[in-house]
């Protein structure tokens, strides 16, 4: 837990910098609880537990980047302490230590535990309904099956894909062969848990759009170059200490909610690898059972020189890891950069225009920013319409207000095509016939740029603007 706080706290204000994702988080805690449940029936059902969770936590504590966070550090915390409890009660104290030591190592671990989202929050839930399962086994009780239960509801109410550590864990009893009031018992609380969550499952379904950003796994290989590392460690044996083993638990809890996901994917891409943060767990124990293998069968000076080079190697790289996931560019976007950059190459009064019209969320959590600014496209602002990104004019008055400047400033994301209906067509049409590229800015995961009215001869670009084509500030 202390190593957990330790990594956690390590550069957790990320220079003052926040990721898209965390932005909607700090946005939708920023409103009243009715307002997030109406929200939650357009958009982001499956969040709408942990945004009432951030709600209450700003209402204590204010809202900043600390408060945003540092739920993800204790969640983390208390996520690798069960997976040290996990590693005692299934292999023995040296295999707890070490699992619990070499989980908050794991980059991904690292990563989440500096995430404002739900993630780290899904991970404890599920590690510590992972440790009352096993002692479910041995201590049978109706009681420990009710906790159970509720801890993996929970964990699936925060974020539907926990559930796939459901399955996980009945291939773990069922390999076990445990008895069968045990697996009995467990088959209660399973279908308690999917009964809980099929209504938000349900409803959820129907703003399966709000995934379609996923064309292809994101992070796959990083997932399976950790997975396949921990699996590895599976090979080395390990002492059993009751009826479930190590193996048995960890590898369903690795393997198969990463491959329901990309079957799932066949169909329809779903697969993202922090739905399977809770994987970690099983990584976590195989490489502690792993390590304390390899540290009883030395015999040799020659072999600890080589498990001592080795060690250092590894470590050092999870130091360059760790370094670099603590940096703004270690996200896919930067919001704050974003919106400092609208500030600095925009004029009072100038046009602003979202190619598309979702990626006003970028600059929504600090106002400030583009206060100064008209918003060419949005009739109705994202808090009044119950929405993340508000309600835009219809294609024709966009256009026809766009006409109406000489200068307007456009946020796109970097590399990407605005979608295809009305409204983005007449914004990107109106810009094509009667504006200009004056100068864009690259940030990182935007492009900022300034457009000029053909008619207008000598156009002075904004503070900080560049030539036309060129590309500064942070990539």
């Amino acid at each position: 837990m202390l190593l957990t706080i330790a990594l956690g706290l390590w550069g957790i204000r990320r220079k003052n910098t926040m990721w898209g994702d965390e932005s909607v988080t700090y946005q939708l805690a920023h409103r009243d609880l009715s307002q997030i449940w109406l929200t939650a029936q357009h958009v982001d059902l499956v969040h709408a537990l942990h945004y009432a969770v951030m709600h209450e936590l700003f209402g204590l504590f204010g809202a900043g980047l600390m408060t945003l966070r540092l739920p993800s550090v204790l969640a983390m915390s208390a996520a690798a302490s069960a997976v040290g409890l996990l590693g005692l009660r299934l292999a023995g104290p040296r295999v707890g230590l070490l699992a619990g030591l070499v989980f908050p190592l794991l980059p991904q671990v690292q990563k989440y535990t500096q995430e404002g989202r739900s993630y780290a929050m899904v991970c404890a839930l599920v590690a510590w309904a992972t440790y009352a399962l096993v002692v479910g086994v041995t201590r049978h009780a109706r009681w420990r099956w009710a906790v159970y239960g509720c801890t993996m509801l929970l964990a699936c109410l925060l974020h539907e894909f926990a559930v796939l550590a459901l399955v996980a864990h009945g291939v773990t009893l069922v390999v076990s062969r445990v008895p069968r009031p045990v697996l009995r018992a467990w088959g209660v609380a399973a279908a308690g848990v999917v009964a809980g969550l099929l209504p938000l499952a349900i409803r959820s379904a129907e703003q399966s759009a709000q995934v379609s950003w996923i064309d292809v796994p994101v992070r796959l290989p990083e997932f399976l170059a950790a997975a396949v590392v921990g699996v590895a460690c599976a090979l080395a044996p390990v002492a059993a200490r009751g009826p479930v083993r190590l193996p048995v638990l960890a590898v369903p809890i690795i393997v198969l909610p990463c491959l329901l996901l990309l079957i799932a994917s066949l169909v329809k891409p779903l697969f993202v690898d922090r739905y399977v943060l809770y994987s970690n767990i099983g990584i976590a124990l195989l490489v502690g059972a792993g390590m304390d293998h390899f540290h009883q069968m030395r015999k040799s000076s020659r072999n600890a020189a080589v498990a001592g080079v080795a060690a250092v190697a590894v470590l050092a790289a999870l130091v360059l890891t760790g370094l670099w996931l603590r940096t703004p560019q270690s996200r896919s976007n930067d919001v704050t950069a974003i919106g400092a950059t609208v500030r600095k190459v925009g004029r009072t009064g100038d046009g602003l225009l979202y190619l598309s019209g979702q990626h006003r969320i970028w600059t929504a959590a600090n106002p400030e920013d583009t206060r100064f600014l008209r918003d060419l496209a949005l009739a109705q602002d994202p808090v009044s319409s119950n929405t993340l990104a508000g309600v835009e004019l219809p294609a024709p008055d966009i256009a026809a207000r766009m006409l109406e400047f000489d200068r307007i400033v456009a946020v796109r994301a970097a590399g990407a095509h605005s979608p295809t209906n009305p409204q983005e067509e007449a914004k990107t049409s109106t810009l094509r016939r009667h504006f200009r590229e004056y100068g864009t800015t690259h940030v990182n995961g935007a492009r900022v740029t300034v457009y000029v009215r053909d008619h207008d001869p000598s156009p002075k670009a904004g503070p900080g603007s560049n030539s036309p084509g060129a590309s500064g500030g942070v990539r």
